[in-house]
């Protein structure tokens, strides 16, 4: 009886240290992947030029750049932004912004949304390089952009991460199309 007894005791141990090592593994694996808080990634997803016009002597032009802004939620836990403003830049010139308004990506989700913005190149004529530019038919242009906000993981826990963007692209004048969009 007394051996019996003790095997039921041995037997009880067992299966608690394996239970307390089972459960050790799933709170280290949740802590390692699911609660980990990453940035979410701004970008733009494609671009095309309209309304393209040029005005003066030096054929300056004006045109919309049409795009399709990506916000994509690699977390657990939903990305909710506040408004911010995206800037399309000529070197260190803006030539053009539009407002994007506070909105929430989804958990492990991309969000997808068209802007346009109105590019006026008309205080750029006084720049060298921008003349340079228009005579070889390519306008190089770049975008900035940080979308601020809250990514929250199961209503309890909530991380203040920023969403950026930085993309280069190129607009061909003689085609007006958008050529080598390229976003880190």
């Amino acid at each position: 009886m007394k051996e019996e007894g003790k095997r039921n005791k041995t037997k009880c141990l067992l299966y608690v240290a394996a239970f307390v090592v089972f459960q050790t593994a799933i709170i280290l694996v949740f802590a390692l992947f699911v609660m980990r808080v990453k940035s979410p990634k701004l970008r733009f997803g494609t671009a095309t030029v309209g309304n393209f016009s040029t005005t003066g002597a030096n054929n300056l032009p004006s045109f919309d750049l049409e795009a399709q802004v990506t916000v994509k939620n690699t977390n657990f836990g939903h990305f909710k932004y506040e408004n911010s403003t995206l800037i399309i830049l000529y070197g260190e010139f803006p030539v053009g912004e539009v407002a994007v308004l506070k909105g929430r990506t989804r958990a492990k989700q991309t969000k997808k949304f068209d802007v346009v913005v109105a590019v006026s190149s008309s205080r750029l004529s006084s720049n060298p390089n921008f003349q340079n530019d228009i005579n070889t038919g390519v306008l190089r242009l770049s975008s900035e952009g940080k979308l601020s906000g809250k990514v929250e993981l199961m209503k309890v826990i909530k991380r203040k991460k920023s969403a950026e963007m930085s993309c280069t692209m190129e607009i061909n004048l003689a085609t007006k199309a958008v050529q080598d969009l390229k976003c880190k």
